[in-house]
């Protein structure tokens, strides 16, 4: 029978930091507070370091099955873990993607046995298969993911009728990317008639503007309202999109939206120096929009923070032209490390950021038995050093792809042990040797 006695540990959960161990056996919490003298197989000395709920990353593009030149489930779970990533949830856009309950099913038998991080699995949304999303089974899915107006044709949707019957249909949460591809195809076109195929990439949070994000999130929202189901919109990156959303709790919304670390640390004058690298759908935008997310997460407008990780091959991200160059960037590895810089600022508290990225996930998608430090919970776990940089690199990076956006970036904290389900999976720099232990998230549905 494994144990794991974690002493001297500054915990952090439910809004409060209290010193205490923490005694793990068979993956699960079993008891919290005074322990030390308690007998385990093994010990892990916190040094009075900080000890947080893993994070739950509610959008990640793992990329498998189909395009696994660019990521995969072992892979990028591995990243995960050496992030301080828990768990995560996957998008349905892969090849096939995934609008079927046969897909849904490869992605777990895929992923049993090779994920690093526990694991769940969106199912897209079509118009053809609204009668599937009707019997979906609700453990085998951990929401419905549909693309309003965006860049995924396999799932674009558009009709505010078929929006309603997606909406109305699902029995479980709907997530959803939102921009408007019309609006995006005119600004696309009247910037190439100035520049042609030498794009410069100062101008994508133009093109792919606020205004498009805020009238596809709109349209979505109209509907959700009128039908009163609840929405989440993922990856808001503007100061304008925020008119949308209403502070208060998660309880209290209809409607929810998600942030990720890269709209809070990049803003468009990054673009100069990074290129091709920086480029992401929605996309980065100014410093103002970046100061008013922050504002809006402080402020209860933004609910919860998820990483967006969508990797793509480095000879894929430089040299090839605006046009050319695909949207999306590895985050996994340094997702919870850039939004610890906002509290070494003095921004965000340690409370604030378990709150946004691993308590309020629990909550929006309920899931079972994780996310909180809490006897009778599964163990999953990381420690924090906050007075120890760590140098994001290419070089240092995890995911298949060999790359970050953050590379020779300094951070102030580096991630000391990364535990899932009780069992130790990164540790000081390392991953250790062991099979994969990630399980598939259960729901309290």
């Amino acid at each position: 029978m494994s144990s794991l006695l974690i002493v001297n540990a500054q915990l952090v959960n439910e809004g409060r930091i209290v010193e205490g161990d923490v005694y793990i056996e068979n993956g699960r919490i079993e008891a919290i507070g005074a322990l030390s003298a308690k007998p385990a197989t093994q010990i892990l000395d916190a040094q009075g370091r900080y000890l947080l709920p893993g994070m739950i990353d509610d959008q990640v593009h793992f990329r498998e099955p189909g395009l696994t030149e660019k990521g995969g489930l072992f892979t990028e779970s591995r990243a995960a873990v050496a992030g301080g990533i828990t768990s995560f949830m996957d998008m349905p856009n892969t090849i096939p993607a995934t609008l079927s309950n046969e897909l849904l099913q490869e992605k777990h038998q895929l992923a049993q046995g090779r994920s690093l991080a526990n694991y769940g699995f969106y199912l897209g949304a079509s118009s053809e298969n609204i009668e599937l999303i009707k019997s979906l089974d609700v453990q085998l899915a951990c929401g419905v993911n549909v693309f309003v107006g965006s860049s995924c044709a396999s799932k674009l949707v558009d009709d505010p009728e078929v929006l309603r019957e997606i909406l109305t249909s699902s029995p479980v949460l709907v997530t959803a990317h939102c921009e408007d591809m019309p609006m995006i195809a005119e600004n696309e076109e009247s910037y190439r008639s100035i520049y042609g195929d030498a794009m410069p990439f100062e101008l994508h949070g133009v093109i792919r503007s606020d205004e498009a994000c805020y009238i596809a999130a709109e349209r979505l929202i109209e509907v959700a309202t009128a039908c009163n189901t609840r929405v989440h919109i993922l990856h808001i990156s503007s100061a304008k999109e925020l008119e949308l959303f209403s502070a208060g709790t998660i309880a209290e919304k209809l409607i929810t939206a998600e942030v990720c670390p890269h709209y809070l640390h990049f803003s468009d004058e990054d673009y100069a120096a990074k290129q091709g690298l920086l480029k992401c759908n929605p996309a980065i935008k100014t410093t103002e929009d970046r100061a008013a997310l922050i504002q809006a997460l402080l402020d209860g407008h933004l609910d919860i923070i998820g990483s967006a990780h969508a990797p793509h091959l480095l000879a894929e991200k430089q040299g090839l032209g605006y046009f050319k160059t695909p949207a999306g960037m590895p985050m996994v590895q340094d997702a919870l490390l850039s939004l610890l810089e906002n509290y070494h600022d003095g921004i965000f508290s340690l409370e604030f950021i378990v709150e946004k990225t691993s308590h309020a996930v629990v909550e929006l998608f309920n899931i079972k038995e994780r996310g909180f430090i809490r006897e009778g919970y599964w163990a999953d776990l990381v420690l924090l050093d906050l007075e120890q940089s760590s140098l994001a690199s290419n070089a240092s990076s995890l995911a298949k792809c060999a790359w970050t956006p953050y590379d020779t970036y300094n951070f102030r904290s580096r991630i000391a042990t990364t535990i899932v389900n009780g069992e130790i999976v990164w540790h000081e720099g390392k991953l250790l040797e062991r099979s994969p232990l990630g399980q598939a998230l259960n729901f309290k549905r």
